[in-house]
């Protein structure tokens, strides 16, 4: 196919929307790829369209070969099945909900569980038909709060989700390593650096749950590793080591102090130093010997509000998206001053385990709070404190919860050595579901002694106009875009810097000899000077620039690498066969 860019629908941008914070969002609103409709709403122009499609092709073919059939299911979905397994109300504010003319709840699908398993529930009703691997690629939609980075964080996305139906968790287990796999080479294909890390299900439910990161200072996800072991996980799945317990008997008794102006860390840590404390403790008092006591009120899916308490080492913050993974279905946020007011028990800045255990509020404790360990912390009083406060002697947590920060250099939860951060965006998240949905709607086959058997299910998705953004992230330079093979728009892009008239026609003649072998190609046929073509080249990324200009009155074309930068003078004569074999080779 031949695309001429002067009738191509296309417009170049100079400068950075005003809206963009990353270079994706930049560069593909710049290259005409997108254009902003609302927040978190993009329409895909010709280029990004091309780019879209040819990124789901790579995924279907890779779904297709172990084994996966494609259907499509609607975007617009009725409330019943989702108030079943009662995601219509854990989903929260996240969840768009529309009404029908008649006043029938219905919504707009963020992801497609439920509808499959009563797919599959509707159609086979024997061990037979089974396994199957259904999957679709299809539109979803997500009421994001803060929509942000273009097509990377939207509120309208295309995803491919798969589902795995099978027999027995033996068939299970496969299922899931085959998309495993599929998912390694649809990353490779596209070029695209990532790591698997282990994660948590959410709202998803089930047991085993795996992320695909793709590398990104920009992400919006944290994940470590530990290069001795192996190790990976996103934040939100690291388990924190917890130390053995101490010995209670023999420690000190807790004494109470006066410690006016001391409502922070910072502050009660100097208290502590110049009080004469350290020499309790044989050292300097740091962070790490507060009790710090965060309050947050909790909203259940069925509507009922809770306070609860969250202690952690004072060196430390609470991380938001490990506190929501450990409180989900429910929805945290810290308490208002409205809240503390209602709650005088609650004395800012002083807040003890004391007063939230008596007066019936949970308390949940990071996993180092354990029995044995002593802490300053707060004696529920304006200005007092408690110094050696014992876990297990004089307080007793409601249980554990992982909700302080990871940090580089904590050890790794196999114990094999210290753990490292890095940045990275979700491009793909499997499941072990298990009997979650198919219990829900009782998904059911006869097996082969003529007994009804419960379907176990596995999901798996890819986030496809995501892995757009993603490539656009991992795969820029100062110029523009610098698209992979299996991504570009075009093969190649042919650019005519020459005005002279034979110029003109020898590009005709190679661009259709180009598309004469098969290739997909632009021609930039326009009038404009050579810098701008040059500087559009550069922009728009296609992985080949073949370039007839000056060279061509001397038998020279000039091809160009976009992803490597490398030049060559090749002979005009034979630029159709030396391109398809840089290109095939």
């Amino acid at each position: 196919m031949i695309t001429r860019l002067s009738h191509l629908f296309l417009r170049t941008l100079r400068d950075d929307p005003a809206d963009a914070e990353v270079p994706s969002h930049k560069l593909l609103v710049r290259a005409g790829y997108v254009r902003r409709i609302a927040p978190g709403v993009y329409s895909w122009l010709p280029l990004g369209l091309k780019v879209l499609r040819r990124v789901e092709n790579v995924v279907r073919e890779e779904m297709d070969a172990i084994g996966g059939q494609e259907i499509l299911l609607p975007a617009l979905l009725p409330r019943e099945p989702y108030e079943t397994t009662n995601r219509w109300t854990e989903y929260g504010d996240a969840l768009f909900r529309v009404q029908d003319r008649k006043g029938a709840d219905m919504l707009l699908g963020p992801t497609h569980e439920e509808l499959f398993a009563l797919t599959v529930k509707g159609e086979y009703n024997s061990y037979k038909d089974l396994p199957v691997r259904l999957y679709q690629i299809q539109t979803k939609y997500r009421d994001e709060e803060r929509p942000r980075a273009g097509i990377l964080r939207g509120r309208e996305f295309v995803m491919k989700d798969s589902y795995s139906f099978d027999l027995d968790e033996d068939g299970l287990k496969a299922s899931y390593a085959a998309h495993r796999e599929a998912y390694q080479r649809i990353f490779s294909r596209l070029g695209v650096e990532y790591v698997i890390v282990a994660a948590t299900s959410g709202a998803m439910g089930g047991s085993a749950s795996e992320e695909f990161l793709a590398s990104s200072p920009n992400g919006e996800d944290t994940y470590v590793t530990c290069r001795e072991s192996g190790y990976a996980a996103n934040v939100e799945a690291v388990v924190t080591p917890a130390p053995e317990p101490i010995p209670v008997a023999g420690q000190p008794a807790a004494v109470e102090h006066d410690t006016p102006g001391t409502p922070t860390i910072a502050a009660l840590v100097d208290w502590a130093n110049e009080a004469g404390i350290a020499e309790q403790f044989g050292r300097p008092v740091t962070a790490a010997d507060t009790l710090k006591n965060v309050m947050v009120k909790l909203r259940h899916p069925d509507g009922k509000s809770e306070i609860v308490g969250i202690g952690i080492p004072g060196d430390r913050e609470v991380d938001a998206k490990r506190l929501e993974a450990s409180l989900e279905p429910a929805e945290a946020e810290l308490l208002t001053d409205a809240d503390f007011a209602a709650n005088p028990f609650l004395v800012k800045g002083y807040i003890g385990p004391k007063a939230l255990l008596n007066n019936g509020v949970r308390y949940l404790v990071d996993p180092r709070v354990v029995t044995g360990t002593a802490w300053i912390t707060g004696a529920d009083s304006a200005g007092k404190h408690v110094v050696g406060l014992v876990a297990g002697r004089d307080f007793t947590p409601d249980g554990t919860i992982e909700a302080a920060e990871v940090r580089d250099g904590d050890p790794s939860p196999d114990g094999r050595g210290a753990l490292h951060a890095a940045r990275g965006i979700e491009i793909a998240h499997i499941f072990q579901l298990g009997y979650k949905y198919t219990d829900a709607f009782e998904v059911d086959v006869l097996g082969e002694n003529g007994k009804p058997v419960r379907l176990i299910q596995g999901s798996y998705g890819v986030g496809v106009s995501r892995m757009v953004a993603v490539i656009a992230e991992q795969m820029h330079d100062e110029k523009g875009l610098r698209w992979p093979a299996e991504a570009a728009p075009f093969d190649i892009h042919v650019v005519i810097a020459n005005k002279d008239a034979a110029a003109r026609a020898g590009a005709e003649e190679v661009v259709a000899g180009l598309h004469a072998q098969g290739l997909e190609v632009l021609f930039d046929d326009r009038t404009a000077s050579p810098g701008v073509k040059f500087k559009d080249a550069e922009l728009l990324g296609m992985p080949w620039i073949l370039v007839v200009g000056r060279g061509w009155s001397e038998g020279k074309v000039e091809l160009r690498n976009r992803l490597t930068g490398a030049a060559e003078d090749i002979a005009a004569d034979a630029a159709v066969q030396t391109v398809v074999a840089k290109l095939r080779g």
